[in-house]
């Protein structure tokens, strides 16, 4: 599955309001709330802070991936939010510029880890974070991950 089938304009945020790690988590999380593979939006929405106080799942250079495999999606769901201030991670002490909110259905650890692997290795690219941060809509931003920074 490819990112820009899966991510939607309507699932993206490009300027987070909160500053807060589980106040932004929060926030982007809510952009899945009516989406067609949610089953039950607080029973995901636990998990996924349950996950978050277990260990920070943030990844460096300003990502973050809080996540969830939970049984109250039917599919793989996927909401991103953006901050170019900042939400402060206080657990692991990181600012971060990027919210990944992921929801995966138990069955799905394959589609997930392939998913995930996908993210981190487009997200390690400088220049690719510096365009994300630029990005005017949600277009441009998905258009940006639909790119790869590898190809020669």
């Amino acid at each position: 599955m490819k990112l820009g089938e899966l991510l939607q304009p309507n699932l993206l945020l490009l300027e987070l309001k909160e500053t807060k790690r589980t106040a932004a988590i929060h926030e982007v999380a809510s952009l899945l709330e009516n989406d067609s593979g949610m089953i039950n939006f607080k029973g995901f929405y636990d998990e996924l802070l349950a996950r978050e106080r277990v260990e920070p799942t943030t990844l460096g250079n300003g990502v973050a991936f809080p996540h969830a495999r939970t049984d109250h999606v039917k599919r793989l769901v996927l909401a991103v939010g953006r901050s170019v201030s900042g939400v402060n991670f206080e657990t692991s002490g990181e600012t971060i510029h990027f919210i990944f909110v992921i929801g995966t259905p138990r069955r799905m650890v394959t589609e997930y880890l392939a998913l995930v692997g996908a993210m981190a290795r487009l997200l390690r690219h400088d220049e690719v974070r510096t365009k994300l941060l630029a990005a005017k809509s949600a277009e441009e931003f998905l258009t940006i991950l639909g790119e790869d920074p590898e190809a020669v």
